[in-house]
């Protein structure tokens, strides 16, 4: 018998932030600091809304047409459309971006299959919250399925994950941000990040405070970076 994943579920509480060899944090300490770092990040070139289409039998909204994908997972109290600002900029900087609306293992693996049999070999999984959590799943399953990983706010640790790039991002105060920064320290490869940000925002909830701009700007860079060999 096959068994899934070992996940650990981690007690709600901050403890001491704790980096590890391969992992970097950064804190975006905008509280008190005297204003907003420079971004970066342009969205302006196109706002429109992405297509409507069908992976693995569920609907799913399409932006761009690159030679990178990207799968975009929400968290449980957001939908597909949701990430329409993030999946815009990413579209722009030349990739091919999917936001599932089931976020199971099947269809955002039926996401990624999609995307490598239109051509695209690499393909980076981004998710939020419950989409993160499935995400980390589907790829302690086949560490190999994903080019690189960017989390928010994810609920549990996992183990099993592959050597691809990750970056975690959790706000300070929020009650599982000690989740992203021992992912960062426990999980293998060499370009693990962990972004801990003021305030207390969830997941998706961060693109709503002053931090959506540094944190946008810091999945631009990523994605660019890492997109292909």
């Amino acid at each position: 018998m096959q068994l899934g994943p070992k996940r650990h579920n981690v007690v709600p509480m901050l403890g001491t932030l704790r980096q590890g060899a391969l992992a970097l944090v950064v804190v975006l300490a905008l509280d008190g600091c005297g204003g907003s770092p420079e971004t970066t990040s342009d969205t302006s070139t196109d706002h429109s809304s992405g297509q409507t289409i069908s992976v693995a039998g569920a609907s799913a909204q399409r932006w761009g047409e690159g030679d990178y994908g990207v799968v975009l997972a929400h968290g449980a109290a957001f939908d597909a459309a949701s990430w329409e600002t993030q999946a815009v900029a990413i579209a722009n900087q030349g990739a091919s971006v999917i936001a599932v609306e089931d976020v199971d293992t099947e269809t955002i693996g039926g996401a990624v299959k999609q995307l490598q049999d239109e051509g695209l070999a690499n393909v980076a999984l981004v998710g939020a919250s419950a989409g993160a959590d499935t995400i980390l799943d589907l790829a302690s399953q086949d560490p190999e399925l994903a080019d690189q990983l960017i989390l928010l706010s994810p609920n549990a640790t996992v183990e099993g994950l592959g050597e691809e790039p990750k970056l975690f991002v959790a706000s300070k105060d929020e009650p599982v941000a000690h989740v992203s920064t021992e992912l960062a320290a426990s999980s293998p490869g060499e370009e693990n990040v962990v972004m801990i940000l003021p305030g207390s925002a969830h997941a998706q909830n961060i693109f709503a405070t002053d931090q959506a701009g540094p944190v946008l700007d810091a999945m631009l860079q990523r994605l660019k970076r890492f997109a292909g060999p």
